[in-house]
């Protein structure tokens, strides 16, 4: 935008200024020394003659200087008036720097700023939007309630204003007027619920600010503009994506039933691994009410799923926020990773994230596991950041990682902050608590760290030993004992009240040592602190009513010392006790049961996270970091049992989505287009970013999209759209490719085909397809008309190149396009040379630049039944792994599933139904299949995400009638994808994963299977690695990696004297290594 280009920086008028101001000193003051404080005024003085000159360069450089002084922070408001008389000026550059000035000052200087508001009021007329815009911000800032009416007006002309810019400017003084005059709330709202239909990504998020300040509680303006709100939303500028994600949070949570009880059954399940089959049907008979989300509530999580990778902050924790309120607890756990990567930014970033995280950690352990590493203390993080990490550490503490805890807690104790040190003592103390495992260890490491030097240490340590010792105080006699020596030389009070309480509670434990603690601390009564002087008078009354022979005396003299004590809780105290304890006639019915008051069993403290009572309060928000509800807080209501009415966010052109055919045929698609955006027709120029940022959107929302369906037609539009528009812009870009290799005749000549092809089709399709290339959606016509463009650019190639290229566009029909019923014989994986270079292009793994994905070795034919016939009602299923790089996603394993139909009807609607994945994996499904022929089949692509491990992928194949529960368990080298690997690189990372990475065993090869030829195809044959060339003959290398991962897998066997062969196995994921060492034993081995 131009009007950022005003010099901030002040480069020539810096040198100008300084000039200007020794020459002002020189002139006023008589000695250049004192002439420092008389400058600025002189400085002043020229910038006036500078503003009231008629040459526009000079006041272009006055006005410069002056934004330059705000933004350094300097006053420069005695210059109002003279700025002010500027704001007619017809020249562009000074009326827009002279409206930056009366924005920051218009509200100090308001009697002036009035004199000029015909000037404003004209302004708002004015062609340039940048002045536009500024003019009703200047009037908004101006803060007198006479001019509330004149506001308003402008506020619903800006509101219908043609620039996108003036609308969001007229959203921000929807704010500043409801502040001034909350009485206008009424006619605010009109012009909000105007500006929430507008399809601009920039003023979506202003609309929505001002909806959340004015009328928060108006759910019903939302319903209407719900789904235009998630689709828009990966386009909106980063702070309108923080506040619509907020809102949206709340509208989900009172619109949506609760999605955690499926999850709750689900874990049930998890839970109850062993049981028998037949229990397990009894189970899953009693939850025959099965939840099913709702299709607006999964288009919200899906869509906001993309802007975990934002680069801002704040829309990250939005978004984890969003996942952690409204999400299934099943999918929630995908914000974790994101939540991490925060932890690389700044310190105040890490605060708080690491807050959500502690409140996170308390109630969802596994989230964060994996990433326990992430949370350890580094030596420069300041104590805040050192407490917190502590904090979720201790949440995140079980026995299968307790002990690698204990050992770092160990390094933090000797850290030379104190502060944190004592906080790791408490974390120590809590972690006793919460896992009895290790309560006798940690006992024993806290006594040990009594003879410390530190004292903070030894106090804490006493601090905490106290607490333990109150669960189990019959067992700990010796370190009472221990701990009463320490009275001498320890001296904070929290420490030696503690030890003096301790000895109170067990003195019948310890005879010989409570009374002598006693004589010990009535010495020093009079200097100890008020604390210790109240437990030193709790010891004497226990030991008055348990051992009055040896302490009568001794607790007389210190009740006499705490009568005449300063503190006045002492004195009654000393009172209370003497009354208590030493019977007279005054003594009233208690003192009969003085010993039972005194010495009563007490209950164990609690050691419970300080972040346990924050999980009321949003994630996120001011409250939430606080622990305390602040100013404009919004509660989040609770799940509503019965979802309301769904057909209020339905818009009025729905009803004609419903006449669209499934083939693609179109009726009356100019008034489906206004659904959502045109958006930014209006703007000078498009944000190539954007177009990208909503492609990988889409892409990514169509891996995240669980197969729930639903007759709500507008939910159907929505999702064809977006997935239309990812796989379009997918075609384009293999489009692009492929012409780059021919010459400019031949793009050309295709340019001229595809138009040929538009212009045969019927008017109506043509009309619609050149309007729907200016707006975001994609309609189901234009899909159909982008496969005949590829369908008759592909039979062009064939013509000129002689080259079967067909089949690399057939790989992206298998799910992107409409499937079409073409019966494929075998499943064999259709990939040329040049589409297997491309897709390891987009491999993004963070492997080293020798080491690369190569083709496959050996591809088998081996198929796996997903579904019989016989339980199919006639529809047969079978899977096998093509070994190629996953086109929906770099960490997804491809499976391609041919279905066949056995019967004499036809079979329709085949989709994937409902996922039930462990957590973490992921399914990229296949479009429904509209219709299989009798006897015929097709063959469809999925990948699946198994997370580097054998569990069972399991979920329903549905058909229209009915639904078949199948599963997909991967063979462990089915997991592998081939690297190209030079011997001297494997030998390297090799020697870096030895020890606890290294798995091997001796095996005895049958002789006719001691040749190269016969090792390499077994191996092969078992698992997708690749060959190593090797320099000796007895040694054969095999290299791959992890496809969710992508850690090395690096096999060897080498071939020893006479029949035997070591089978060695080195890569970081040691369960997979032991799984495929155990595959690949009995296959070398046999004849």
């Amino acid at each position: 935008m131009s009007s950022n280009s005003f010099a901030y920086n002040e480069q020539s008028g810096g040198g100008e200024a300084t000039e200007l101001g020794q020459e002002a000193t020189s002139t006023i003051s008589p000695s250049g020394a004192f002439g420092l404080f008389s400058s600025d005024l002189k400085k002043n003085e020229d910038l006036k003659q500078m503003l009231e000159s008629n040459k526009d360069s000079a006041k272009l450089e006055a006005m410069k200087r002056i934004v330059g002084m705000i933004a350094k922070g300097k006053n420069a408001s005695e210059l109002f008036p003279a700025v002010v008389k500027n704001v007619a000026s017809k020249n562009i550059e000074i009326k827009k720097l002279v409206y930056v000035y009366l924005v920051r000052y218009a509200e100090e200087q308001q009697d002036l700023a009035l004199l000029s508001i015909s000037t404003f009021q004209r302004a708002l007329k004015d062609p340039n939007q940048l002045i536009r815009a500024s003019a009703l911000r200047v009037l908004s800032s101006i803060r007198v309630p006479i001019i509330v009416p004149i506001m308003m007006l402008a506020i619903k002309e800006a509101s219908a204003d043609l620039s996108p810019y003036v609308r969001k400017n007229a959203a921000h003084a929807i704010q500043k007027l409801y502040s001034l005059d909350p009485e206008q709330k009424e006619m605010l709202i009109e012009v909000i619920e105007k500006l929430l239909k507008d399809k601009s990504t920039l003023v979506a998020g202003s609309v929505v600010m001002a909806f959340e300040e004015v009328c928060p509680d108006r759910i019903d303006l939302i319903h209407k503009n719900y789904r235009k709100l998630c689709n828009l939303l990966v386009d909106v500028e980063e702070w309108g994506q923080v506040v619509i994600i907020h809102m949206l949070t709340r509208y989900a949570r009172t619109q949506f039933v609760s999605p955690w009880k499926e999850d709750d059954g689900l874990q049930d399940n998890e839970k109850n691994f062993y049981e028998s089959d037949d229990e397990q049907k009894e189970k899953t008979d009693k939850k025959k009410t099965s939840y099913t989300m709702d299709p607006d509530h999964r288009l919200l999580i899906r869509n906001t799923k993309p802007l975990l990778q934002s680069r801002n902050a704040a829309v990250v924790m939005a978004v984890a926020q969003l996942y952690w309120h409204i999400a299934p607890k099943s999918e929630a756990g995908i914000i974790s990773k994101s939540l991490v990567r925060l932890l690389r930014s700044n310190r105040e970033v890490q605060y708080i994230v690491l807050q959500n995280i502690a409140t996170m950690s308390i109630q969802r352990k596994g989230m964060f596991e994996p990433y326990l590493k992430s949370f350890y203390v580094r030596s420069t993080d300041p104590t805040m950041i050192k407490t917190l990490k502590l904090e979720i550490l201790t949440n995140l503490a079980n026995e299968a990682n307790i002990s690698t805890l204990l050992r770092e807690f160990q390094t933090y104790v000797k850290s030379q902050d104190k502060q944190f040190a004592a906080a790791t003592i408490q974390t120590i103390g809590r972690c006793a608590t919460n896992i009895s495992e290790v309560t006798d260890t940690c006992l024993n490491g806290l006594v040990c760290l009594l003879s410390n030097r530190d004292e903070i240490v030894v106090a804490e340590s006493v601090v905490v030993i106290k607490k333990l010792l109150q669960m189990q105080p019959a067992q700990h006699g010796e370190i009472i004992k221990h701990m009463a020596k320490l009275l001498d030389s320890i001296t904070v009070p929290v420490a030696r009240a503690s030890i003096l309480w301790l000895t109170g509670e067990n003195c019948e434990r310890v005879p010989k040592i409570a009374p002598d603690v006693l004589r010990k601390m009535a010495k020093n009564f009079t200097s100890e602190d008020d604390l210790v002087k109240l437990q030193i008078l709790n010891l004497g009354a226990k030991l008055y009513l348990t051992n009055s022979k040896q302490t009568k005396l001794l607790t007389q003299y210190i009740l006499n010392l705490g009568k005449y004590d300063q503190n006045y809780d002492i004195r009654d105290r000393t009172r209370f006790i003497r009354q208590l304890i030493v019977p007279n006639e005054k003594s009233g019915a208690l003192s009969k049961y003085a010993k039972k008051i005194f010495l009563a069993q007490k209950p164990a403290p609690l050691l419970e996270s300080p972040y346990k009572d924050r999980d009321h309060f949003q994630l996120g928000t001011l409250s939430h970091t606080l622990n305390n509800k602040a100013t404009g807080y919004l509660e989040l209501s609770n799940w509503p049992e019965v979802a309301p009415d769904p057909s209020v966010r339905n818009v009025e052109v729905i009803e004609l989505a419903k006449e669209w055919t499934p083939t693609g045929k179109a009726k009356k698609e100019n008034p489906a287009k206004k659904f959502y955006s045109e958006s930014e027709d209006e703007e000078d120029s498009s944000d190539s970013s954007s177009d990208s940022e909503s492609e990988s959107a889409s892409v990514s929302g169509e891996q995240d999209e669980e197969g729930d369906s639903s007759d709500d037609s507008s939910e159907d539009s929505s999702s064809e759209s977006e997935s239309e528009s990812g796989s379009e812009s997918e075609v384009e870009t293999r489009r692009d490719k492929n012409s780059k290799t021919q010459g400019k005749g031949d793009s050309e000549d295709e340019e001229k085909e595809n138009e040929k092809s538009e212009t045969s089709d019927s008017s109506n399709e043509e009309s619609s397809s050149i309007e729907e290339s200016s707006s975001d959606s994609e309609l189901e016509s234009e899909n159909e008309l982008e496969s005949r463009k590829v369908t008759k650019e592909k039979e062009k190639r064939t013509k000129q190149d002689r080259k079967p290229v067909t089949k690399d566009v057939s790989l992206l029909d298998l799910d992107d396009f409409n499937p079409v019923s073409t019966p494929v014989a075998l499943p064999m994986p259709a990939f040329s040379p040049s589409l297997i270079a491309d897709l390891e292009g987009l491999n993004l793994s963070t492997s080293s630049s020798v080491i690369s994905v190569s083709a496959p070795v050996f591809v088998p034919t081996k198929t796996h039944v997903l579904l019989h016939r016989m339980s199919g009602k006639g529809l047969a299923a079978h899977y096998f792994f093509p070994r190629q790089p996953c086109i929906f996603g770099d960490k997804m394993v491809s499976v391609q599933i041919t279905l066949s139909n056995t019967t004499d009807r036809k079979i329709e609607n085949i989709h994937i139904g409902e996922k039930k994945l462990p957590t973490g994996m992921q399914m990229h499904v296949f479009h429904p299949i509209e219709s299989l022929e009798p006897e015929g089949s097709i063959t469809v692509s999925m990948g699946i995400d198994f997370c580097d491990s054998t569990q069972t992928a399991s979920f329903q194949l549905c058909t229209k009638d009915d639904c078949f529960n199948v599963n997909i368990q991967p063979p462990v080298g089915e997991l592998l994808l081939p690297v190209a690997i030079s011997e001297k690189d494997f030998k390297k990372e090799q020697g870096m994963l030895t020890g606890m990475n290294e798995t091997s065993t001796i095996i005895i090869i049958a002789p006719q299977n001691f040749t190269s030829s016969v090792i390499l195809q077994k191996v092969v044959n078992v698992a997708n690695v690749g060959v190593v060339p090797s320099g000796q003959d007895n040694i054969h290398r095999f290299a791959a990696k992890t496809v969710h991962s992508g850690s090395l897998m690096l096999v060897t066997v080498e071939l020893k004297e006479g029949s035997t062969a070591q089978l060695i196995i080195n890569t970081e994921k040691t369960v997979i290594g032991s799984v495929l060492l155990r595959e690949l034993k009995p296959v070398l081995s046999q004849g």
